[in-house]
């Protein structure tokens, strides 16, 4: 709740090219967190400390791409640029997040092995953290927006 609420303060301070990677590099410490995590007390705490990092993660992705796609379409196609964009994270892109994942599942966990399924799951973990961080890199470069914080007044 505590994210949602920064989200108006983070994108006219920042704009959506910080926010977004502040987004995706929680993502990467949310991973990260994961793969640190041991059946144990610290471990658990990490774990914690993901759930916290999830609200950042999520919110400033979601509702923060939203606002972006609001305030920088016409009026004219606002509804069909949001539909497009709920289609490609929550539709498209969780469809093809959810296959990629499980192939790193599958790939890295052996539920029949003798191995103890807490390494091999920090291996799967560690996957998914190396990805986000991909993903920062590539949308750092790639996306450029300029922002411009007195057009906002």
């Amino acid at each position: 709740t505590l994210f949602i609420v920064a989200i108006p303060f983070f994108m006219d301070r920042f704009g959506i090219n910080i926010v977004m990677l502040f987004s995706m590099i929680a993502w990467v410490l949310r991973f990260a967190l994961f793969g640190i995590a041991q059946n144990s007390i610290p471990g658990f705490i990490f774990i914690i400390g993901s759930c916290i990092i999830y609200g950042m993660a999520f919110d400033f992705f979601n509702i923060s791409g939203s606002l972006f796609v609001d305030r920088e379409t016409d009026r004219g196609i606002r509804s069909s640029a949001q539909g497009l964009f709920v289609i490609m994270t929550n539709g498209f892109g969780a469809t093809i997040g959810t296959l990629g994942a499980q192939a790193v599942v599958n790939h890295f966990v052996d539920f029949n092995s003798n191995v103890p399924q807490i390494a091999q799951w920090q291996s799967a973990w560690y996957v998914f953290a190396i990805y986000a961080l991909t993903v920062a890199v590539v949308f750092a470069i790639v996306f450029k927006y300029k922002h411009h914080p007195e057009d906002l007044k």
